[in-house]
């Protein structure tokens, strides 16, 4: 029920960008047009396309938010990092595109200076994707979402792509004509730059892949609680936005089932405490007698499996 909760705070924060996004690109778009600026138009495409991929992420909430049946037993979480590989491709699509314009734009020649419509225009846009990135960005850290986290980030890139058009606008009026045909090349790489970053991370996540630098944190809190003599082997990854752990401790041999149990409960609870870990399967394995003792003066663990894992 929290976790559903959690999808659909992350649906509010995709709403945001879709509507900012649809308002932009229009007046943006508009003003391109009416005051002559490749880069004011470049960046109106840009949020077109934004609009498209806001809405590949709100339908990935949406199923994420699904509970498990026969078929997906651990729930649909990972139609939200799917969200975010659509949203990298339709961003990267239109990022070759706008670079192909803007450098045949630039060798064409001859280009109107854009007025200072298109400038206001720009500098307001900045404004508002900074105050959607700054949102988006807190909603992703308080939910744990990496769709809104690639969503935030796109908000940045247009934030600063904006930016970069002004700086190409205010150029033109100063004589540099040419500044502004390459703040739209430049908005291209930037928008190719956001799609690869997203596609890097989505991809990682879809292959079971986890942030190596989070083991030991999570080993050490495995190893802390109550009853475990030492960790033998962790694997974890992430699904969705939850983080998935398998490991295998050793205890007391003279333990019982019943002792044993209460031991991986408690595992399993200070791992969703601290770790905000989703699902945890701990192994538990008996431990001899010297190296028991050994553990608790503090002696490395002898015959441990993968030690340093």
């Amino acid at each position: 029920m929290e976790r559903n909760s959690q999808l659909k705070a992350g649906e509010t924060g995709a709403w945001v960008s879709i509507i900012a996004y649809i308002f932009l690109s229009s007046c943006k778009l508009a003003a391109g047009k009416i005051g002559n600026s490749e880069g004011l138009m470049a960046d109106g495409l840009n949020n077109l396309t934004d609009v498209v991929a806001s809405i590949a992420v709100l339908i990935g909430l949406k199923i994420s938010r699904k509970p498990p049946d026969k078929d997906h037993h651990y729930g649909h979480y990972r139609a939200e990092t799917i969200a975010s590989l659509v949203a990298a491709f339709i961003m990267l699509g239109v990022g070759i595109e706008v670079l192909i314009n803007g450098i045949q734009s630039f060798f064409e020649g001859d280009k109107p200076v854009p007025g200072w419509l298109a400038a206001w225009t720009a500098l307001g846009s900045a404004v508002v994707m900074f105050g959607v990135y700054s949102y988006n960005k807190r909603l992703a850290k308080k939910i744990n979402s990496a769709a809104i986290h690639a969503v935030a980030q796109d908000n940045r890139s247009d934030a600063l792509v904006s930016i970069g058009a002004l700086a190409g606008i205010i150029g033109s009026k100063m004589g540099i004509v040419w500044l502004d045909m390459l703040a739209a090349i430049a908005v291209g790489f930037i928008i190719c730059k956001t799609a690869w970053e997203i596609f890097r991370e989505a991809s990682h996540a879809l292959t079971d892949g986890f942030d190596i630098s989070k083991v030991p944190g999570l080993k050490e809190t495995i190893n802390l609680t109550a009853g475990v003599i030492g960790v033998t082997e962790i694997k974890a990854r992430t699904h969705g936005n939850q983080t998935l752990i398998e490991s295998t401790i050793l205890v007391e041999p003279t333990l019982t089932i019943i002792e044993g149990h209460a031991i991986t409960e408690a595992v399993e609870k200070v791992l969703k405490t601290k770790h905000g870990v989703g699902y945890a399967i701990i192994h538990v394995e008996p431990y001899s007698g010297t190296e028991i003792q050994n553990a608790r003066n503090g002696q490395p663990i002898s015959k441990a499996k993968n030690p340093d894992f």
